[in-house]
């Protein structure tokens, strides 16, 4: 029965590198400008003018007056993150296109807010259950949790602002449309959020190697899930919030599981609760 629910879990999440996304985009990028990237100072100056969902704005270093400084001071009033780059990563990533020392990376659907995922919980009638992704890195697994909190019934996703992969094209593809259907709430300051969902009536649940087994925790009520980065797995203040830490046993030779690949396994346990 086990084999059978860890290859349903792999067929979800597949196989995955764990490498940042944004790095990945750079090195991947060949003849084509990369998918989701608008470039030059008009086209990402009408992207913003339309309302049109960003996720950063890149900025060839040196470039911050006349347009280009309009630009930025338009992304930085909205809480776009603005990130300064060397005019050759941007002109690798662009193809040889004339960006004109700006481009930014559209995101492949709205993001939501907190409210917004509670709000739908509380139209389901549901006690709200959702997913904290600590600093991912990958965008296939961002996309594979997206499916599978989709699958499992879920009701929203939250990211960090900084230091995690956003919602790309690549995490929109990997998700195989579940992005359309599941909230994703980007905030500034995770550990804060927590506090927040605290005072909400939230139990909060760590993934990590030294805590209780995963099939011997109770998951009802209010649930948030956290899932760590690839390589470094929950941060410190953000595993210091946390209500309980679960884990997963590990019986062979490799000590750790695919982020989308734990996250499958304890979203189904906590489902299995509610």
């Amino acid at each position: 029965m086990f084999s059978a629910f860890y290859d349903i879990i792999n067929q979800i999440c597949g196989d995955a590198v764990t490498l940042n996304g944004r790095e990945l985009d750079f090195m991947e990028t060949q003849n084509e400008p990369r998918q989701g990237l608008i470039i030059g100072r008009n086209a990402v100056a009408e992207a913003l003018k339309s309302g049109r969902a960003i996720d950063s704005l890149l900025v060839a270093k040196g470039e911050i007056g006349g347009s280009v400084g309009k630009i930025i001071a338009q992304c930085r009033e909205r809480g776009i993150v603005v990130k300064e780059t060397d005019s050759r990563k941007l002109d690798k990533l662009c193809s040889g296109e004339n960006h004109q020392g700006v481009a930014a990376w559209a995101a492949v659907h709205e993001y939501s807010t907190l409210e917004d995922i509670l709000e739908k919980a509380k139209a389901k009638n549901e006690a709200p259950f959702v997913i904290i992704c600590d600093e991912i890195e990958d965008p296939h697994n961002l996309g594979a949790i997206i499916r599978t909190a989709d699958a499992c019934g879920a009701h929203g996703i939250i990211i960090p602002k900084r230091r995690g992969v956003a919602l790309t094209y690549a995490v929109g593809k990997t998700s195989a449309g579940a992005v359309e259907y599941v909230p994703v709430a980007r905030v500034s300051n995770l550990p804060s959020t927590i506090d927040e969902l605290k005072k909400k009536g939230f139990w909060i649940y760590g993934a990590d190697m030294d805590g209780k087994r995963w099939d011997e925790q109770d998951y009802s009520g209010s649930v948030a899930l956290v899932i760590g980065s690839e390589g470094r797995g929950i941060s410190r203040l953000v595993k210091e919030k946390c209500d309980f830490i679960v884990s997963l046993p590990m019986k062979g030779s490799v000590n750790s599981l695919n982020a989308s690949v734990a996250a499958g396994i304890l979203m189904y346990e906590i489902a299995k609760h509610r």
